[in-house]
């Protein structure tokens, strides 16, 4: 006796899973479209970052004077000759008085910014435009600016014509560096370029703040405003203003052209990439001087940023807090 039951007999037999067709083309293989899609930018950072570091690593060991291609080996001689140059250490000074200035400022003020426009209820997005078109704007195109039409010296200058509503004479503002005018001058510029940048880096944090924090805050007694500033709104953005500290001092070290197109050819007021291109492609073309200071530059700048990192947590979870 047969043990099928009619069941059995009505039940389909399972169909066979068709095979997955291979992709052909480009699509089918993403190794191709990855190399294709960043190919052409590892081309550019190799060509235009990689060999420039080399060389100029290679150059710093060497004697090149009005030569790029220098044959006889000095060893360390122009790590000596940069290091014990006295316009390269006073060069090292005025950017740590430019950092002073800058990077507070900068960090307020767009902090400010951002606050502003985050508690904003209408046209937002224009004001938000406004501050970041700056960014846009050319450093020389801008230095000019303040050099030729606000800073100018003379009593049509914008400066001096407001200053002068108030019964105060005519201020040389770049001429001269007693008292030190010029860093007046110098700050404002960047401030006005940099402002817009990290105010979107800190709306941004703003918007990711969880509004239960605030009410909870609420509820507990604390006011709006400073406290709740202090204890929630700061803490919260503890991780996007290091980031903000650390590219403002690494935008500091490397500050070249308000201060050229400003003070020119001033004996003063010379930051660390202006002195190494002056050294470097000035009367004497001392390349092999020049590239010893850059690299010596490149690696203070990663020993401050890393020292910086460390001390207010850059790079930490919340696990290691």
């Amino acid at each position: 006796m047969s043990t099928t039951t009619a069941r059995d007999v009505a039940r389909p037999a399972p169909a066979k899973a068709s095979k997955a067709r291979p992709r052909r083309g480009l699509r089918g293989n993403p190794t191709l479209n990855f190399w294709l899609f960043t190919g052409p930018f590892v081309i550019g950072l190799v060509i235009f970052i990689f060999v420039p570091i080399g060389w100029s690593i290679w150059l710093s060991f060497f004697e090149a004077r009005y030569t790029v291609t220098p044959s006889k080996f000095i060893g360390f001689d122009n790590y000596h000759q940069i290091l014990t140059n006295s316009n390269f250490v006073k060069s090292l000074g005025t950017f740590t008085v430019f950092a002073a200035f800058i990077v507070p400022t900068t960090w307020a003020v767009s902090l400010g910014l951002a606050m502003m426009v985050h508690r904003m209820r209408f046209m937002k997005a224009f004001f938000r435009s406004v501050f970041f078109l700056p960014t846009a704007c050319s450093y020389v195109a801008a230095a000019l600016i303040w050099k030729m039409s606000i800073f100018n010296g003379v009593r049509f200058g914008l400066a001096n014509t407001v200053i002068g509503w108030f019964g105060i004479d005519n201020i040389a503002w770049l001429a001269n560096p007693d008292p030190p005018w010029y860093w007046l001058v110098i700050v404002t510029v960047r401030l006005w370029l940099q402002s817009g940048f990290y105010m979107i880096l800190f709306l941004a944090a703003l918007q990711n703040i969880p509004g239960e924090l605030y009410e909870a805050a609420a509820i507990d007694g604390a006011k709006p405003g400073w406290q709740t500033f202090r204890y929630i709104t700061l803490p919260q953005l503890r991780a996007t203003s290091t980031a903000v500290i650390l590219l403002l001092l690494i935008a500091a070290y490397q500050a070249f052209d308000e201060f050229y197109n400003l003070l020119g050819k001033a004996t003063w007021g010379k930051p660390p990439l202006v002195e190494l291109y002056n050294t470097a492609l000035g009367n004497n073309q001392d390349y092999g001087a020049g590239s010893a200071g850059a690299v010596i530059l490149t690696l203070l700048i990663c020993v401050v940023t890393l020292f910086q990192g460390k001390i207010m947590g850059f790079g930490r979870g919340e696990e290691s807090k």
